[in-house]
């Protein structure tokens, strides 16, 4: 899938819709072999999901050995709205805590109050820093059951209308 085609399906409204979420699923390949799928917060910058964790999160020695990666990112609603992407996860080691963590979580239902006080939690959690995971799409598909359906569901669509022809 060529850059052109990523973009045509992320600046879709839909897909700027689901971007604008806080929470997306990372799957992975573990050091152990198996797969994995986490929830995780993140943030769209525009070209690069951005996702943060700590330093010592078992996923960075998994991302460290096979950073290839797949995220969903969809709704709870029926008919559900779900971006796929697929990319290459890269590793940022940061000092403080980034600017797309706090950006991730600005959605979070809290008082002002609470706000102050889970980022003063934060702080003192992250003190030496966090890591960015960086993941530039390479593949992108949405999903909307109305202009879009899973590749399988076409497939039956495409041989229910030959079935109806004949």
């Amino acid at each position: 899938m060529g850059p052109n085609e990523i973009a045509e399906v992320l600046n879709r409204p839909a897909s700027r819709e689901l971007l604008a979420r806080d929470v997306a699923r990372l799957a992975y390949v573990a050091r152990d072999g198996t797969p994995r799928a986490i929830p995780i917060a993140f943030a769209w910058n525009g070209s690069e999901i951005v996702m943060c964790t700590s330093k010592n999160a078992p996923k960075l020695r998994a991302l460290g050995g096979n950073p290839m990666v797949a995220l969903t990112i969809d709704t709870e609603v029926h008919p559900p709205a779900i971006l796929l992407i697929r990319g290459r996860a890269e590793l940022d080691f940061v000092d403080g805590i980034p600017d797309e963590y706090l950006k991730a979580t600005s959605t979070y239902q809290m008082t002002p109050e609470q706000r102050v006080g889970w980022e003063a939690e934060v702080r003192s959690l992250y003190h030496d820093g966090m890591v960015r995971i960086v993941v530039t799409p390479t593949w992108a598909k949405l999903i909307d059951f109305e202009s879009t359906l899973p590749s399988a569901v076409e497939e039956l669509v495409r041989q229910r209308d030959e079935r109806r022809r004949a």
